[in-house]
């Protein structure tokens, strides 16, 4: 990753942790820290990772372009190229 003072260090968890806030921890009041941490735990991996569409990825959920992905691959070494 960059160097001192380069401004693209942080562009990826800046986006990401805007992105969470914006989606989760401002919509409600959280009564404990916990049922924050935990909710922001089932955000990640329940939502955001499997099935939220990523515009980076072509606006497909992470599950999906790994198919494809996958798909592709085996494609390439069922043919042989």
């Amino acid at each position: 990753m960059g160097s001192v003072a380069d401004c693209f260090d942080n562009a990826l968890a800046e986006t990401f942790l805007a992105t969470l806030k914006t989606e989760l921890v401002y919509t409600r009041a959280w009564p404990s820290w916990h049922e924050l941490e935990t909710e922001v735990f089932y955000h990640i991996e329940g939502f955001h990772n499997p099935r939220r569409r990523h515009s980076r990825l072509g606006n497909v959920s992470p599950d999906t372009y790994e198919k494809i992905h996958h798909e592709s691959l085996t494609d390439i070494e069922v043919s042989g190229r």
